[in-house]
């Protein structure tokens, strides 16, 4: 997904995995965070209001349509799919499958749901619930973005192709292309029993529909979108109350929530913040409850540690990396992977950390997966994320070179003016070109040029796992169709090798993983800057709360004081 575990959790592999664990709720260690709590509030319910912060999100709040952060968080906390992840250990586990039994190849799955289940609306969830809301997503005439999830490079339904139709050269659905509404790999056998059957083994299809695009609708979704747009009916913890644009979306908890842990707080607000920098004044001065990330303002010397003393915490994440990409299919300016290659070299990731974070905050990235992931092999990048000038100047004098200045694409909230400024600076010391940052005021007006294929420069891309597996650190966003594959990279390949290690296990399966990441080394389409450390902090008003393992507030640790 576009945009942390306990201290020392690992991020599980999930290759081959069998899902045979009951519904994920935690353990009764609460950490050194809290996260995993298995308290459920007091005899009395859930009480009390909180604050976390969030950016608008970027599209409707529509599953299925988001695959950026500040939907992300909250379609995940209205929703409760057939499985989740342990909040410390990413491990999967059935949350609303009664029982998932593959065959024994991993190409057909029979689901079944438990009972008792409703949407906010008070409907209840069946299997046609998530066969509907599948076909859906799935459908090319509908152009959601997470229909890749579906596909040959995600869970990989029988029938895809049917549904998918065609698309012509700028990616947009061609009209009359699909020849059936539905795909064939999804049947319903009675209201609570699905069969799911695959155009090939795929040995993670259990961990993969974990994900947000694989949560059920309710029938009001498909006879009133408009209506649904306006007020989102999930079947999770938290149910809709009502969205001010550009300010809150406010949440509330479901009465009639049948999974565990249920809230401990009664009504939360994710506050939409253009700049970060007043989140970060505003959990200082108690008036916000929780912010997952401290801003540069805060992390230039540690002044963050002194103001929220006690109330804040730092640790490695196994999940979130940033890098720059290359657009590649709407100019010719990029097509020298040893140009490319230059501009990797001419970055000093220690400096721009130092200079944007403050030295050590984050941690310099060579690989395209990010440590403590099973699979992670240090050093993948080589050379090419080692600052070296004289290398640099090598290859960029090989090269036509940059005619004119060299545009760095981001939002700018967020604290990433920084660190653009401080890569331009690297940049233009070593290779003596001019480098300026291209900035859209918000993530939601940046994001809106990428999706339209309209940057022309080098532009901030950024990763949070969705699943947890070394595949979804590689399938969407480098594979032909992926559906984060911004920059249009596209080698036969790397899609062969991620498509052969889907339908196999274990090693077998990562050494084709680490194969297909080599690729990436040698073409130098995207280029990996740095891991994220994870510092975060909140308000007197709270409990100290759990953050899963994606680094994200868990909505169900929270609890008021």
């Amino acid at each position: 997904m576009r945009g942390s575990a306990r201290r020392g959790a690992v991020v599980a592999a999930a290759v081959g995995l069998t899902l045979v664990l009951a519904a994920c709720g935690g353990d009764d260690d609460n950490g050194d965070t809290g996260s995993g709590s298995e308290d459920t509030g007091s005899s009395d319910g859930p009480t009390g209001s909180v604050s976390i912060n969030s950016t608008q999100p970027e599209n409707p709040l529509i599953p299925t349509t988001t695959n950026e952060v500040g939907g992300g968080n909250i379609v995940d906390a209205m929703w409760t799919g057939l499985v989740s992840y342990d909040p410390d250990t990413a491990e999967p586990g059935l949350a609303m499958a009664e029982s998932i039994e593959p065959n024994e190849d991993f190409t057909e799955f029979t689901i079944t749901i438990k009972d008792d289940w409703t949407f906010h609306d008070g409907t209840p969830v069946t299997a046609q619930s998530y066969v509907d809301a599948w076909n859906f997503g799935a459908a090319g005439a509908n152009a959601q973005l997470n229909q890749y999830f579906f596909g040959p490079d995600g869970a990989n339904i029988a029938g895809f192709d049917t549904v998918a139709g065609q698309t012509d050269d700028t990616g947009a659905f061609v009209p009359g292309s699909a020849t059936a509404e539905t795909m064939s790999g999804l049947v319903v056998v009675d209201d609570k029993t699905f069969t799911v059957t695959l155009g090939s083994p795929n040995s993670l299809f259990e961990t993969i529909i974990g994900y947000s695009a694989f949560y059920p609708m309710p029938e009001s979704f498909f006879t009133d979108q408009a209506a649904f747009i306006e007020h989102p009916v999930g079947n999770g913890p938290f149910e809709f109350v009502e969205e001010v644009p550009n300010t809150s979306i406010n949440l509330k908890a479901y009465a009639d929530y049948q999974g565990d842990p249920k809230p401990q707080v009664e009504n939360i607000e994710y506050r939409i913040y253009a700049d970060l920098d007043a989140a970060y004044a505003d959990v200082v001065a108690n008036q916000l409850d929780i912010l997952d990330k401290i801003p540069p303002v805060g992390l230039a010397g540690d002044v963050w540690k002194t103001d929220l003393e006690g109330r804040s915490a730092s640790e490695p994440l196994t999940t979130r990396f940033t890098s720059m990409t290359f657009p590649l299919t709407n100019t010719e300016a990029w097509a020298d992977p040893n140009l490319r290659k230059a501009i990797s070299l001419a970055i000093d990731r220690e400096a721009v950390i130092a200079a944007a974070y403050g030295p050590g905050n984050y941690v310099p990235a060579n690989s395209w997966v990010p440590p403590g992931n099973d699979g992670y092999v240090e050093g993948t990048c080589g050379e090419w994320c080692e600052f070296d000038a004289e290398k640099a100047q090598e290859l960029y004098a090989q090269t036509a070179g940059i005619q004119g200045t060299l545009m760095i694409a981001s939002n700018s909230d967020g604290g990433h003016r920084e660190w653009v400024e401080a890569a331009c600076t690297s940049i233009r010391e070593t290779l003596g070109v001019d480098c300026q940052g291209d900035y859209d005021p918000d993530f939601g007006s940046f994001r809106g040029r990428v999706n339209a294929n309209e940057i022309t420069s080098p532009f901030r891309t950024g990763w949070v796992a969705d699943y947890p597996s070394i595949q979804n650190f590689l399938a969407p966003l480098y594979t032909a169709n992926g559906s984060a594959n911004d920059g249009g990279y596209n080698n036969p390949e790397f899609d062969a090798l991620i498509q052969q290690a889907a339908g196999l296990e274990g090693q077998e399966a990562l050494d084709l993983y680490n194969q297909a990441e080599e690729l990436l080394a040698e073409d130098m389409a995207i280029v990996p800057l740095w891991y994220d450390n994870g510092q975060r902090g909140w308000s007197e008003n709270v409990n100290e709360p759990g953050f899963t393992w994606k680094g994200y507030v868990d909505p169900l640790s929270i609890s008021v004081k």
